[in-house]
């Protein structure tokens, strides 16, 4: 049995948002949905779910809330297997208990008003963190869909750490949707390579670009030929290269470690893209 997209919803616009690109993902890769609500999130906002019942001072309920968020999955996929459940338990918990047997989990930024897109709550943020699968917040000012993006683009961040899952995750994403594929790899060169040797200068930066250029070659290996593929070696901060990155993109990956002896840990690079990119962005756990 397949195992089914999962979207959190909490009666906020950006959860809502959420379930209509989990409603295009899942149809995309032809899964159930999923969506569960928990209903010790902190107080909703129930404005948006008020008018999709057409009633500006009704009291909003948990069941209002899911038959909101089942109403929206079906909009554009009437035909789509769905799914609902409200959960007495923190969010936190609930998700990641969802996350053991889910594809994916797909959450919104939890942000409230103006900056509903600036802000990533910290459920969204635990549950990247830690889940043990495919972790989606839809960021940005798009237009709620995964599929009929404006950029026709994914970007995946390869970094020196084995990124493979990563890699495979934003291939099949970009296979899926008949998009390109930017496989981007940021480098940079430590100034101590020139200061001690000032007749090198110029040299030292050739050298770190054609590693990260083989790093990338090596990685991208086995990339079906169907998908359209631009190796990009970009010199600077990850962080940065990856968040200008996102303003051509319709979906942003990047890889996440496993679990070590300090616990389960986001990477800074990850860390600034879940809250500031300007695209959806998937964190992707390693399997290895």
């Amino acid at each position: 049995m397949p195992l089914p997209m999962v979207v959190g919803v909490d009666g906020s616009e950006s959860s809502l948002r959420a379930v209509d690109w989990a409603a295009d993902e899942a149809a995309l890769h032809e899964l159930p949905l999923r969506i569960v609500h928990a209903y010790r999130w902190d107080r909703y906002e129930g404005g948006s779910l008020a008018r999709e019942f057409d009633e500006p001072s009704r009291r909003v309920t948990p069941d209002d809330i899911l038959v909101v968020a089942g109403r929206r999955a079906r909009r554009h996929h009437p035909d789509l297997a769905v799914t609902t459940e409200a959960v007495a338990e923190e969010p936190e918990y609930v998700l990641l208990r969802e996350a053991r047997d889910a594809s994916a989990v797909i959450l919104g930024t939890r942000g409230r008003g103006e900056l509903a897109d600036l802000l990533l709550g910290s459920v969204s943020l635990t549950v990247a963190t830690t889940a043990n699968c495919p972790v989606v917040v839809v960021r940005g000012s798009h237009d709620n869909r995964a599929v009929e993006g404006r950029h026709g683009r994914v970007v995946v961040g390869v970094a020196a750490a084995p990124t493979a899952a990563a890699v495979h995750f934003a291939t099949e994403e970009a296979r899926r949707r008949g998009a390109a594929l930017d496989a981007v790899r940021a480098w940079r060169c430590p100034t101590h390579d020139t200061a001690d040797q000032p007749l090198l200068a110029g040299t030292p930066e050739r050298v770190h670009e054609e590693r990260a250029a083989e790093e990338l070659r090596a990685v991208l290996v086995d990339t079906p030929a169907d998908v359209r593929l631009h190796r990009l070696t970009v010199e600077g901060p990850a962080r940065r290269v990856l968040l200008n990155a996102s303003y051509g993109a319709d979906l942003l990956v990047v890889g996440r470690r496993r679990p070590g002896q300090f616990g389960h840990r986001l990477g800074r690079v990850a860390h600034t893209l879940l809250h500031h990119s300007a695209c959806p962005v998937a964190v992707v756990p390693d399997t290895a």
